[in-house]
């Protein structure tokens, strides 16, 4: 599969920066520390694999890097953007211009076409609704579902599904994508191609961030960060697994 390679704004080194982060849940009478004192920089064009068990924190830390939650106390700082100092218009600006989001069960509207799904996010945008519909069929083109663009969630398979999920997600074109076990319900096969999809985005020059139980993942990212406890316990460096398909060819999962 070829994503085309639109032209992103530049990214500064590092784009990421986390510096004592926490976030506590109140659940009744107790308190849950999800994240405590966590300290993280991540360079530009990195593909992170974010590792540990459940409840380790690994979905909090997405969650908050992608300004879908704010966090108790600490700083973080994506693209030059300190989080924290974002009012809500301006932390939505955030998520719908740097941030394209992937989740395991898809998130996709079913009343909606496949096409629909992909240009929801555009909705926002003074563009004309030709503009968006042909920016729509070329993400489907992309990867490999023009011909399901008029078939709703439910006529297509899982793997079809993730894939229009990762065309919504890069509809804006953003810097970071985030993904939430992108591969946790789909079979072996399905899960490999969407890890395929995720490294061609990062060849193209895109931070891409997945939470992930998916010991396959970490041959195709360039960094694995181990969380225990709602804490950083590793952030190995190491080399992606090189591209290795003769020909990029569509995705038949």
């Amino acid at each position: 599969m070829v994503i085309a390679n639109y032209p992103l704004a530049p990214m500064p080194e590092p784009f990421i920066q986390v510096s004592g982060l926490r976030k506590t849940y109140v659940m009744g009478r107790e308190k849950v520390h999800a994240l405590a004192e966590v300290d993280l920089t991540l360079e530009a064009n990195t593909f992170a694999a974010i590792v540990g068990p459940s409840g380790s924190g690994k979905s909090t830390l997405m969650y908050l890097l992608g300004g879908l939650d704010r966090p108790t106390s600490g700083g973080i700082t994506v693209g030059g953007q300190v989080l924290e100092s974002l009012d809500e218009n301006a932390l939505a600006q955030y998520r719908r211009r740097t941030v394209g989001f992937v989740f395991q069960s898809f998130n996709l509207i079913p009343s909606m076409t496949a096409l629909e799904n992909v240009i929801f996010p555009m909705r926002f945008r003074r563009l004309p609704q030709k503009q968006r519909r042909e920016r729509g069929v070329q993400l489907l083109r992309q990867v490999g579902l023009e011909d399901r663009a008029y078939h709703r969630p439910t006529e297509l398979s899982g793997g079809q599904q993730q894939r229009v999920a990762i065309a919504r997600a890069l509809v804006n074109n953003p810097n970071l994508i985030l993904a939430d076990e992108p591969t946790g319900n789909l079979d072996t096969q399905s899960g490999l191609a969407i890890m395929q999809v995720l490294a061609d985005l990062h060849r193209q020059g895109r931070m891409v961030l997945v939470v992930t139980h998916d010991p396959r993942m970490g041959r195709f990212a360039t960094q694995t960060i181990h969380l225990l406890d709602g804490r950083i316990v590793d952030g190995e460096a190491h080399e992606a697994v090189p591209d290795t398909r003769d020909t990029p060819g569509s995705l038949s999962a």
